[in-house]
């Protein structure tokens, strides 16, 4: 199954619970492109890449505070897990599942 497709997911992050979209258009060479979009706005996905299930990709967060986040996650099925990775924050949990 493909990497493609839009994400239902939720971040665990120090503020909460973070619900959001995350979309992701597999290019087919090893990279993809797409966003991020939940209550604090939206994202584009930098420096996307694609290995089997796994993807890896940053994003350039400006609310509530200007930091790049890097993530990881593998989509298994219709479900992805990973970690968001925010600096002095450390890792959050992602989850979600395709819709």
């Amino acid at each position: 199954m493909s990497v493609s497709g839009t994400f239902d997911t939720t971040v665990k992050s120090p503020m909460g619970d973070q619900s959001g979209k995350l979309t992701i258009e597999d290019n087919g060479d090893g990279t993809f492109k797409g966003q991020m979009s939940g209550g604090l706005g939206s994202m584009d996905i930098d420096n996307g890449t694609v290995d089997g299930n796994t993807v890896k990709w940053s994003m350039n967060m400006t609310v509530p505070m200007p930091m790049t986040l890097d993530c990881e996650a593998t989509v298994d099925g219709d479900a992805i897990t990973g970690t968001v990775n925010a600096g002095a924050f450390g890792a959050m949990p992602l989850s979600g599942v395709r819709v």
